[in-house]
């Protein structure tokens, strides 16, 4: 497989020695859709800014089908695009303006680029107010646009940063089936931040975890939930959750992948029968209001990962 982005030992520390990015690794093979997952401030962002040579990486190197993005920004510039947060379409203009706009601007010849901005718009779904001022699209109408402009200069890589952020659950979803669409229709390459792990689970091939500018897992969506097991229990704790999670782990309930968030103490059970994970819990004299089993998602993996263990509590 051809390796469409390459990032290696990535880091960047903004004055006031704030490290943003730690020196972080990874590869995302050409045709892979990879998730950068986290919450806000976990670095996200920046590692996309360096990617895209909108912010100067203090080290490392980071390169898009093998052009450095230090050294040749322009040229990953032209095998890229992104969807920035933020609109940066002109709202003045119509859709069909921006649109045209942009492939004017990365040289997308005449026919090419209205025989493009016409696909694009039709997979899209906003074909039929291209010709609107963008000020009069609702804001899953206006994110769509976006990504049509990212993909009118038909790029092998496009980043899509936090696309659906701001968005009500029903446009969200719509959008999550557009971006799903692209990912079946096209062999393109699409990097993806998000801090929905729902979101994660659903689009990526593989999923990167940041964690105050670290990468602390990095798999398939399946392989990183395996790691907790087919079912998780749960306890809300009335008194101290860390003397819990220690007295959980005496008793031969919780191993180390065990885990607090706020009140509630999570022990993946793993080969424990849920009837003797309760009789542990009742000679260990542990007062629980709630009790319950569940299947883990993607939220217990981060959880577990930036969160309080057994080892932590011993």
């Amino acid at each position: 497989m051809t390796t469409a982005v390459s990032v290696e030992q990535l880091k960047k520390t903004y004055p006031g020695d704030v490290e943003a990015v730690k020196g972080i690794d990874f590869d995302v093979q050409e045709g892979e859709v990879f998730g950068l997952l986290g919450p806000n401030g976990a670095g996200k962002s920046t590692t996309i800014g360096m990617l895209t040579t909108t912010i100067l990486p203090t080290s490392g190197t980071a390169a898009l089908a093998g052009y450095d993005v230090v050294s040749e920004p322009m040229k990953a510039r032209a095998v890229s695009s992104v969807v920035f947060q933020e609109a940066v379409v002109d709202k003045g203009l119509t859709g069909r303006a921006n649109l045209q706009l942009h492939a004017d601007l990365w040289g997308v010849p005449a026919g090419d680029g209205a025989a493009r901005i016409k696909e694009l718009t039709g997979l899209l779904g906003i074909e039929e107010i291209t010709d609107r001022p963008v000020e009069s699209y609702s804001g899953g109408q206006r994110r769509r646009l976006e990504i049509a402009r990212a993909l009118v200069s038909n790029p092998l890589v496009l980043f899509l940063d936090e696309p659906t952020v701001g968005l009500d659950p029903r446009i969200r979803h719509e959008l999550l089936d557009v971006i799903e669409l692209l990912r079946q229709r096209d062999e393109m390459t699409i990097v993806l931040t998000t801090h929905y792990l729902e979101e994660a689970q659903r689009l990526c091939d593989r999923v990167a975890i940041v964690h105050s500018g670290e990468i602390v897992a990095l798999d398939t969506p399946n392989a990183l939930l395996a790691r907790l097991g087919d079912q998780l229990l749960e306890l809300r704790i009335g008194g101290d959750v860390q003397v819990a999670l220690a007295a959980l782990g005496a008793h031969g309930v919780a191993a180390a992948d065990a885990y607090v968030a706020g009140s509630t103490v999570t022990v993946p059970l793993h080969d424990v029968p849920v009837a003797d994970a309760l009789a542990a819990i009742g000679q260990a004299g542990l007062s629980s209001t709630d009790i319950s089993t569940r299947q883990p998602t993607l939220d217990d993996v981060y959880l577990r990962l930036t969160g309080a263990t057994t080892a932590q509590a011993a």
